[in-house]
């Protein structure tokens, strides 16, 4: 996969203290972008530092957090090329206990935040002409699972959204583009096990191996730099004639 650039991006990465957010900070860097990478947790910067990435702290279900990250990307290198919203957590239970106050958080973190970073990083990526977009949606973006309502529904309107932001930024050199992976080998998805196990009532191993890895064709969890790779390329001036487009990394989830 090509990732032609014709000159360095700033970009902004979030949720980066581990996983797909942590590979993406590491594929960037590599590339020759400046990075502010963005997450809830200090113990990232560290991470950030190692590979000569900027690091911001910010709880991103909070608006003036969003808009307070963009800014110090702006007063940091004076632009903002390519935007990753990333950043998500999870919760599993059923529909009839699920709790209120995780399902806002889940939705502000996992939608409004994708929605105004995007927001406030629009005036810099329109006034030069170039732009992009990369939301890490889900599998779950197309498709649901019992027990994980705010997680699905706030993925599925992460689809919508990117779809809005191609229409809306087509004109303007910005392109919007979603991946879709199925179950990454992330701390966020090693963390699932037992909860899915309680929910369904079966040894962790065969929640891996009867419930992430049932509809996969490939049985296999994805490495986080696999979904590094695309967000590389969506990133790239090779992708610049795709746009609002939901790229599956699932494993064959979605062929049935």
């Amino acid at each position: 996969m090509t990732h032609a650039t014709t000159t360095p991006r700033v970009a902004l990465v979030t949720g980066t203290a581990s996983g797909i957010g942590e590979a993406v900070v590491r594929q960037f860097r590599e590339l020759g972008h400046q990075v502010l990478a963005v997450d809830f947790n200090e113990q990232a910067r560290e991470k950030a530092d190692a590979v000569g990435a900027a690091f911001h702290q910010a709880d991103l279900s909070d608006g003036a957090a969003c808009r307070g990250a963009v800014d110090e990307a702006l007063q940091r290198f004076g632009r903002v090329d390519i935007l990753v919203n990333n950043a998500g957590i999870q919760h599993v239970s059923p529909i009839e206990t699920f709790p209120e106050a995780k399902w806002r958080q889940i939705v502000d973190l996992m939608l409004t935040a994708p929605f105004l970073l995007s927001q406030a990083c629009w005036p810099s990526m329109r006034d030069n002409g170039w732009g992009r977009i990369v939301n890490i949606a889900s599998v779950h973006a197309q498709v649901a699972s019992p027990g994980k309502a705010a997680y699905i529904s706030a993925k599925h309107g992460l689809i919508g959204l990117t779809k809005t932001a191609a229409l809306e930024g087509g004109e303007q050199g910005i392109t919007a583009n979603a991946i879709c992976p199925a179950y990454v080998k992330t701390p966020l998805v090693d963390n699932q096990i037992a909860d899915q196990a309680k929910l369904h009532g079966m040894a962790e191993q065969e929640v891996v191996e009867q419930v992430m890895l049932k509809n996969a064709a490939v049985k296999r969890l994805i490495q986080p730099e696999e979904v590094a790779a695309l967000v590389a390329y969506l990133a790239s001036d090779a992708a610049g004639a795709v746009t609002g487009a939901s790229w599956n990394i699932d494993l064959g989830w979605t062929a049935q």
